[in-house]
């Protein structure tokens, strides 16, 4: 030991907690990009999805994983989203440039459609809010 040197002793006891784990820590999210929603939980005509276009072998491997919860509309997607596009009659719904991704969004997975399928899946969702392009009083 060299003159100065501080010595550390580390004792590691398995059986001492501090706290529980909160389980939303293991969350993830969702984002409109790429095949995440549409190709991705959504294809309506995929050999495995269901009535409503959602993909029973995706949720089968998301519940498979324990997601507690999941994020939505989870990345830069709700930068630039407007909640108001993703309610209502699907058939009714506008189609939407999305600006940070450059590609159309049909809003055919809305709110209703994600929360009906995280329930399926055995998560919670935390709604996000587009806090981008608008403010508080519209996510209100």
């Amino acid at each position: 030991m060299t003159s100065g040197a501080l010595r550390a002793t580390l004792i590691v006891d398995k059986s001492f907690v501090i706290a529980e784990v909160d389980k939303r820590i293991y969350g993830s999210f969702i984002e409109h990009l790429g095949r995440a929603v549409y190709g991705g939980i959504y294809e309506p005509g995929h050999p495995t999805s269901g009535a409503s276009g959602f993909r029973d072998d995706v949720k089968s491997l998301v519940k498979e994983l324990d997601v507690p919860i999941i994020r939505y509309p989870g990345g830069n997607f709700v930068s630039g989203y407007n909640w108001e596009d993703g309610v209502g009659p699907i058939e009714q719904r506008p189609r939407r440039l999305e600006l940070a991704w450059r590609t159309v969004e049909p809003n055919e997975v809305g709110t209703n459609e994600f929360m009906n399928w995280a329930r399926e899946a055995g998560s919670e969702v935390m709604m996000a809010v587009n806090l981008g392009t608008r403010g508080v009083d519209a996510a209100r």
